[in-house]
């Protein structure tokens, strides 16, 4: 339900009634603007303001002749009204319309995503503090590596997620720019007040400088944003994929009662919400690239761009708003298990410790390359044991990487029996979490 309330909502900023709401939205302000500075007078302005209005069946009528969509809705909208439409666009050409009426657009669409942000950040959190010292093994290459906590995988989730915030943040400021500048964008034909006037009433800036068009690179600095956020959420996506993998299996997504994953296989339970995220995300990328291409216009404006942005502003905005919200109900539900990460943890029998060892050494005056020559040999002696089927642990819970390093007479002549099992300590490894939650999400995390 969450992620159906999300998608109609913006979906209604984007619609055929949207577009024209904001097209008229800017014409009424440009009309106030004008009576502001004396050349409407106040009874046809009153008059435009309460009357005028637009019916899409006749735009679409009337653009069946003039091959112009702007021209069809001020066709329209002038007759809603008297002699008093002769006010209505004057000393504005389309692109004054339609780009300042885009950034309006633009501009509460992204509010909804920077609250979807907000969300999926708070989830995130949440998570983080409740698996802040849950243990699990760290993995480079795809292989085992030494012990985190998944609280700190979801501490770097947060963080790298703020920073898409961050970046939305900046763009929200970019996009927020109208104009009303004239044909070739000279103000030959109003004054640079009356642009003023109408950017305060809508409440957006003024672009300091435009021609025909606002300048396609502020739109070009969106859909990267958008890019980049997307990237960020198939990381995650991609990792609670890993997670459910039947080898792995240390977290997956909630499985309903009554859902089905197969129908072949009845056991199967599949990351499909995380997949499809995948996919929403490669789409999301997949606009950046127009909007790159569209800030190549010829001289003061051609419409190559227009076409490209009917696809990738609604669509963008659309598939960014559904995917956080399912991206956050993934998060929220997810299921973990603690017990299955420590026996990963514990699968390659003690070789998480090694590096804790390997710098034991050099305090003892021991050449790195020797202790190197010490751990490794034991280390590969586990591999060895691994793939002849010796357990990782023994009866007592010692691993095999403990027991060959007991064993080893020139790790033993440096190392006490104390020394070495001090070293297999998981606490070692979670000593500086509050540290990090810390500079993260700030001391009262701790």
């Amino acid at each position: 339900m969450v992620e159906r309330y999300a998608r109609e909502v913006m979906k209604q900023k984007w619609t055929v009634q949207a577009k024209y709401d904001a097209w008229l939205e800017v014409e009424k302000a440009a009309v106030k603007a004008w009576n502001k500075l004396g050349l409407i007078p106040d009874e046809d302005t009153q008059k435009i303001l309460a009357n005028a209005a637009f019916d899409i069946a006749r735009i679409d009528e009337i653009e069946q002749e003039t091959k112009h969509d702007v021209i069809a809705f001020l066709t329209s909208v002038s007759e809603s009204l008297g002699d008093e439409s002769r006010w209505v666009h004057y000393g504005m050409t389309s692109s004054d319309c339609i780009d300042t009426a885009v950034a309006l657009q633009m501009r509460d669409s992204l509010k909804l995503i920077i609250e979807d942000v907000n969300a999926l950040m708070a989830a995130l959190k949440t998570r983080a503090m409740e698996h802040k010292m849950t243990l699990m093994v760290g993995r480079s290459h795809g292989i085992h590596g030494e012990p985190i906590t998944f609280g700190l995988v979801l501490a770097i989730w947060h963080d790298e997620i703020k920073r898409s915030l961050e970046n939305l943040e900046h763009v929200m400021k970019t996009i927020s720019v109208g104009q009303i500048s004239g044909a070739m964008g000279n103000f030959a034909h109003a004054p640079l007040e009356l642009e003023e006037f109408v950017c305060e009433e809508l409440g957006l800036t003024c672009a300091p400088a435009s021609n025909q068009v606002i300048q396609r690179d502020r739109y070009a600095a969106l859909m990267n944003a958008l890019a980049l956020l997307a990237s960020s959420c198939e990381k995650i996506a991609v990792a609670v994929r890993h997670y459910q993998r039947t080898e792995v299996y240390e977290a997956e997504e909630f499985f309903s009662k009554g859902q089905k994953g197969s129908s072949a296989m009845p056991h199967k339970r599949n990351p499909v919400l995380t997949e499809n995220i995948t996919g929403l995300c490669r789409m999301i990328r997949s606009y950046a690239m127009p909007a790159l291409e569209n800030v190549a216009l010829w001289h003061e404006r051609d419409i190559s761009h227009s076409s490209v942005e009917r696809f990738i502003l609604p669509d963008g905005f659309i598939t960014t708003d559904f995917m956080l919200a399912r991206l956050t109900g993934v998060i929220e539900k997810l299921v973990v298990y603690p017990e299955n990460m420590m026996r990963n943890l514990n699968l390659t029998g003690g070789l998480v410790f090694s590096q804790r060892i390997l710098l034991e050494l050099p305090a003892l005056n021991v050449s790195r390359e020797d202790a190197y020559k010490i751990v490794q040999r034991n280390a590969m002696k586990v591999w060895a044991d691994l793939q002849q089927g010796k357990p990782a642990l023994n009866a007592q819970g010692e691993s095999l990487f403990l027991q060959n390093l007991l064993e080893d007479a020139d790790l033993r002549a440096k190392l006490d029996e104390a020394h070495i099992r001090a070293c297999f300590d998981y606490s070692y490894y979670t000593k500086n979490v509050d540290k990090i939650f810390a500079r993260v999400f700030g001391e009262s995390a701790c």
